[in-house]
């Protein structure tokens, strides 16, 4: 589990974007251009948090007891605390 903030960072002149953790107050330059980044915006889940991925739909899955969303890499739902039911695996077709 990660106890530091990830964060969503730019560089002004080009607009390349990463996720980065990053402690407040400190300075991030860009490692190409040496500018300094520039904070977006605080990627959800906040931390401390369980999981690694960030909230979008492709991470996302549904408890199958309490219907709210929970990130793929969990075992148990953040809502009710219970054990979700495993992934499918996709069918090599």
């Amino acid at each position: 589990m990660s106890t530091l903030q990830r964060y969503r960072m730019r560089t002004p002149s080009t607009g390349r974007e990463i996720f980065l953790e990053a402690e407040p107050g400190k300075i991030y330059r860009d490692r190409d251009t040496g500018e300094t980044l520039e904070v977006v915006g605080k990627v959800i889940p906040l931390a401390p948090s369980p999981s690694r991925l960030p909230w979008a739909v492709e991470n996302l899955r549904f408890c199958n007891w309490c219907d709210e969303l929970a990130q793929k890499d969990l075992n148990d739902c953040p809502t009710c605390g219970r054990r979700m039911a495993p992934l499918a695996v996709p069918s090599a077709d």
